[in-house]
Formats: C-alpha cells, structure tokens, sequence
C-alpha cells in the first residue's frame, strides 16, 4: 500500500489558457471535474490567467482552494496564449497532456476518447478538428485561410490546426521551438519531430458568454507571417539517420 506521503501519479494533465473569462470559468470546470472524475483516477487541471483585468483570477483562486485537483498560474501581464500554454506545460505532471480554450467553446467530454488513442500507443498526438463550427463568418473564413495557407507552405498534418481540443504525450513538445504564435502550429512542430498524429471530429459549441478576445486584425494575419516563419525552420531543420552505434 502506498504510503500517505508517497506522490500521487497523475494520469493527465489539463491546460486551460484564460483572459478575462469570468463568467465562463466555474460552469467549465464543473463540467471539466465532471468528465475527469468519471473517466481518470488521478487528474490535474491548470489554469493559466493570461493577465486578466476582471475577475477571473479571484475566481481561480476560489476554485484551487475549494478543490486541490485545480491549481492556477497568473501572469502579471498580457503574455499571449502560446506563453500561457507554454507556462501550463511546463507545470503539467502528467505524461500525457490535455488543452481546451477557456471560453467554453471546447467540449470536456470530448477529452477521453482522445486520451485513449494516445494512451493506447495509437498516435503520440490526437487533433480534434471542428466538424461543424458555430463561430461567425469571419472568425470561419479567418480560419479557413490560415488553415489552407498553412497547409500549401508547411504540408499538410491536421486539417483544424486552430482546434484546441488536443492530447499528446509531453514529449511532443519538450523540444519544440518556443515562439509567440507556437500554439496555432503544434501539430506541424510534433510531425516535423517524427511523432505521429491523428484527428477526429469533436464537439464545438457557441459561446454563451462572453466575447471573444481575438479578431481578423489580430489573429489571421499575424498567423500568415508566422507560416512563414514555421516553413523557414521545416527546410532547414536537421535531417539524418543513425546506421549504427557501438554498444
């Protein structure tokens, strides 16, 4: 029997990057704990406060006391949501990692069917992808473009690079380039290590409060030149098979 003081190990870990959500934070983690203590003996979700100015970090730290399986990391300022998720892995204990967005667009429920198939040995990173959105025009068109310029420069991996409904294992993205933008291109950084990928539709729903934190002006076109970027490093990134080695 193990003893008391003897660490729990985690099965997986949650990361759940925040801005100014208040009213959507308690009603996802209710229905974060309800899938995780239903299909998980041992689970973790972090919060991460991306320099809030409402009343989201007030709320996190209610949560954390009342419920230790919650924890919360808050920036002092804007980071950014690859900073914030970057931040969340770093504090992750499990070796298969979760996220969603914070908004509630992302449905928990969809998480154990991908952490079966990585678990499983199936692939080393699930996708979900959104199958049918309830977003407006533009944030599908701003969508619709970055996928498919993506896609024509760096070569195709997932066919929803913008879902955040993912596991992986934490080796994905241990190595990863850490960039502002990363988290639009983690499946591509994890294909460009060798690690295999899969995708499956999952649940995407409206968002019932709230409003978004994102735009054309600030996503798509900043996405467009980061593809840029990312196709520079897939040229020139190493390339070479080991033949053999001594023993």
């Amino acid at each position: 029997m193990a003893s008391s003081s003897e660490v729990k190990k985690i099965d997986i870990s949650m990361v759940i990057p925040v801005k100014d959500e208040e009213d959507n934070i308690l009603s996802l983690a209710r229905e974060v704990g309800s899938v995780m203590e239903r299909e998980f003996a041992e689970w973790e979700c972090i919060w991460v406060d991306d320099g809030s100015s409402d009343g989201t970090l007030e709320l996190l730290q209610k949560l954390a006391r009342e419920n230790p399986r919650h924890r919360y990391i808050s920036f002092e300022q804007n980071g950014g949501q690859s900073a914030a998720l970057w931040a969340g892995f770093s504090e992750a204990s499990a070796p298969i990692i979760a996220t969603i967005d914070g908004d509630g667009q992302n449905d928990p429920a969809d998480i154990p069917a991908l952490f079966r198939t990585v678990a499983s040995g199936e692939a080393d990173m699930a996708n979900g992808y959104r199958a049918h959105r309830q977003d407006d025009l533009k944030r599908k068109i701003s969508s619709l473009l970055g996928n498919g310029f993506r896609t024509w420069l760096t070569g195709k991996t997932v066919r929803d690079a913008g879902c955040s409904t993912r596991v992986f294992r934490r080796e994905c993205i241990e190595s990863a380039p850490r960039f502002t933008g990363m988290h639009r291109f983690l499946p591509t950084l994890a294909a460009m290590q060798g690690f295999r990928l899969t995708e499956t539709p999952v649940n995407h729903r409206p968002r019932v409060k709230g409003s978004s934190k994102y735009s054309i002006s600030n996503r798509l076109w900043v996405s467009l030149l980061d593809i840029f970027g990312l196709f520079w490093l897939k040229k020139r990134a190493l390339r070479y098979t080991i033949r053999m080695r001594s023993d």
